[in-house]
């Protein structure tokens, strides 16, 4: 097998070894899909991204696997790749990507800055697809080890896509004690059209997500960022076409900063950018062809 060289890069940092941590394959594999979960499970970051070539150099056909399988849609994984492009193809200070994903297409434009990278990521327009209430609300907060007197009064629990359905869970003062604590929480949130659950503290700006397992906490959420965008916009929380940062990762010891901006008019969001710094740590070679099939 021929050597495959991959960047190990952190996302949402500054400075190497904060940040959530990523294998960027910036070169052909010849991988199938079962051997990029195999090496997605052998990197153990929360997420790895695949990258193919098209007949232009800043298009790239992207695939990304988390540790259970492939994802339609991710956020740090696109803005690490960007990074990992810009430094191993570009001397431009600026350039723009455009990323194939099985379900959607999006852009992420890249800038140096210092020894690494500042990108911002296009997620398109956000779609709003239900609320909670009465007992879904008790049976989530059960779930979360959380009350219901944790929940933002004036605030839905709702499920909100830019490719991947979130869960916004509203809370504050609670984030500290908020675990998944059901065995089927995966079914649960999927009677409610949801793929994941992200937890907003929605006074600090800060926020929780994990596995549905509940065993791996994601150290910084570039999907749910931007849906926890649209929401705050469309609630009147925060204001169209102005940029905030939203904290994570803080509880795993790698605070990470990651910026969001909703963009529309007339209290409607017509898409949702999200970014962050990106820092290189390591160029490496994977040596071994992994056997397919999860482990």
């Amino acid at each position: 097998m021929k050597n495959i060289p991959y960047f190990h890069v952190d996302v949402f940092a500054s400075q190497p070894f904060t940040g959530n941590s990523l294998a960027v394959f910036h070169e052909p594999t010849g991988l199938d899909a079962a051997q990029m979960l195999t090496v997605t499970q052998e990197m153990q970051h929360f997420e790895t991204i695949f990258l193919e070539p098209t007949n232009k150099p800043d298009v790239k056909d992207a695939r990304v696997f988390d540790l259970f399988e492939e994802l339609d849609f991710a956020g740090h994984p696109l803005l690490g790749a960007a990074a990992v492009l810009h430094h191993t193809n570009s001397f431009d200070e600026e350039q723009l990507w455009t990323f194939n994903l099985p379900q959607k297409t999006v852009t992420v434009r890249s800038r140096r800055r210092g020894d690494g990278y500042q990108c911002m990521l296009d997620q398109g327009t956000p779609e709003f697809l239900g609320q909670l209430g009465g007992s879904d609300i008790e049976e989530v907060c059960r779930a979360l080890n959380l009350e219901t007197a944790d929940i933002v009064e004036d605030l839905p629990l709702e499920v909100v896509s830019t490719g991947l359905r979130y869960l916004i869970v509203p809370v504050r003062g609670a984030l500290a004690k908020t675990r998944i604590v059901s065995s089927d929480f995966g079914e649960l949130l999927k009677s409610f059209g949801a793929q994941f659950a992200y937890i907003l503290d929605v006074d600090l700006l800060e926020g929780r997500h994990w596995n549905n397992d509940g065993i791996q906490e994601d150290v910084a959420t570039g999907s749910a960022a931007g849906t926890v965008g649209a929401y705050l916009a469309r609630h009147g929380r925060k204001p169209l076409n102005q940029e905030f940062t939203l904290k994570q990762g803080g509880y795993l010891g790698r605070p990470s900063e990651i910026r969001v901006r909703p963009i529309g008019t007339a209290g409607i969001v017509d898409r949702i950018q999200v970014g962050g710094d990106v820092a290189l740590v390591a160029s490496c070679i994977l040596l071994s062809e992994p056997k397919g099939g999860e482990r």
